[in-house]
């Protein structure tokens, strides 16, 4: 006991000390969120196995092995760049999206109604669909490769590009502010090989968008009718109006950076 008692008595730890211990067991923290439900975290398991060979391997003596290693350990940084490059980029764009530093982003959930309306419409006639709400990140690069609309959010509107017949119904529409900022939008897909072989290219597109930034996304399958929404890279199907449209305004509430939500204007049921 007196020899404990002496070791603190002699170690001396000053309060930056402790905020440097914080900061790295946050930081720790948030890596271990990010990469949580990903496959980062069988990378991650990967690099840490090679890291304990390579321990194992000088504390056993294996000239070889350890050689071996070192040499490839030498690239870990670009190799943890290439391996980690969705999950760094979602970090990235987190940490500006904070209260410190991000811009408090006005956050209106007008037009409810109207999605939730035309995805079951367009779901009971088996019409394929995809609808992309942005809330903290921008969504500017995705709304440039597609064509440019910047129109009031409607069901009749949303219901027609969706049309096969029409030359926009291939593609994602985004929606920004409660307006439709374009159609016909190219987004990227998940790489993730975790997901269901069932889910096709629009589902992919769907997940995709949601691992690269917070947007939300609403998919209409147009082999089964089913509908389902895409949430920080997850997605959950079998949905009916019902719980789309509370899923739409959950979403929409938690968005990061918001300072107002407004419910949306219903509309009167078409006949």
């Amino acid at each position: 006991m007196d020899s404990i008692m002496g070791f603190f008595q002699s170690s001396f730890f000053a309060l930056s000390d402790l905020i440097d211990i914080a900061l790295v067991a946050y930081v720790i923290y948030r890596f271990l969120l990010l990469i949580r439900g990903t496959r980062g975290v069988q990378m991650t398991f990967g690099i840490v196995v090679l890291l304990l060979l390579y321990w194992s391997s000088r504390y056993l003596g294996l000239d070889t092995v350890q050689w071996l290693l070192s040499n490839a350990l030498t690239y870990i940084v670009f190799a943890i760049i290439v391996l980690f490059q969705s999950e760094i980029r979602r970090g990235l764009a987190g940490i500006g999206k904070t209260p410190i530093l991000a811009r408090q982003i006005r956050q209106r959930s007008e037009g409810f109604e109207e999605i939730t309306q035309a995805a079951t419409t367009l779901a009971s006639r088996k019409i394929g669909a995809l609808i992309v709400i942005e809330r903290g990140i921008g969504l500017k690069n995705y709304v440039e490769n597609g064509i440019v609309l910047d129109a009031m959010l409607a069901f009749d509107l949303l219901v027609t590009i969706f049309n096969p017949n029409t030359p926009l119904h291939d593609g994602a529409v985004i929606i920004q502010r409660s307006r439709i900022a374009a159609a016909a939008c190219f987004l990227p897909l998940t790489l993730d090989p975790y997901h269901s072989k069932e889910l096709g290219t629009r589902h992919r597109a769907a997940i995709g968008i949601t691992e690269e930034t917070d947007a939300v996304a609403v998919i209409v399958s147009e082999e089964t009718g089913v509908i389902s929404l895409a949430i920080n890279g997850r997605i959950t199907r079998n949905l009916d109006s019902v719980t789309l449209r509370a899923s739409l305004e959950t979403a929409c509430e938690n968005a990061p950076g918001k300072t107002v939500t407004r419910l949306a204007r219903r509309r009167p049921e078409k006949i």
